[in-house]
């Protein structure tokens, strides 16, 4: 079986959606808490959680994925597969990296800012 570039190119596409659609909201302790001073905050930290390049590492990953993917796939005899099935491991694996990564920024920033983040 042979996956087109078209098809791939929809598989990454949709890697990179479920990557950045998992992003939970940060849980913090609301005890003594300003909410609007927080829901200020929260933007801010966010906006700085934005600069986490997603789509630069989805599409590096799916590359990798692909040379490692078409020389497994070699061994067996199908390296087009193999290079396929390893772009859409790759970019998927990056995806979700690049989220953790978000999410790892606004918590930290939010902790900076002296808020107590339980998740």
């Amino acid at each position: 079986m042979r996956i087109s570039s078209r098809s791939l190119s929809g598989w990454v596409a949709l890697a990179a959606l479920a990557g950045c659609s998992s992003s939970p909201e940060p849980i913090i302790d609301t005890k003594g808490v300003d909410m609007s001073a927080y829901e200020v905050d929260l933007a801010e930290c966010s906006e700085y959680a934005s600069q986490v390049h997603t789509a630069e590492g989805v599409a590096k990953g799916a590359a990798g994925g692909a040379v490692v993917g078409a020389a497994t796939g070699a061994i067996s005899g199908d390296a087009d597969r193999g290079a396929g099935y390893g772009s859409i491991w790759g970019a998927t694996r990056s995806g979700l990296d690049a989220d953790r990564d978000k999410q790892n920024v606004v918590k930290q920033c939010l902790r900076g800012r002296g808020y107590r983040v339980l998740n």
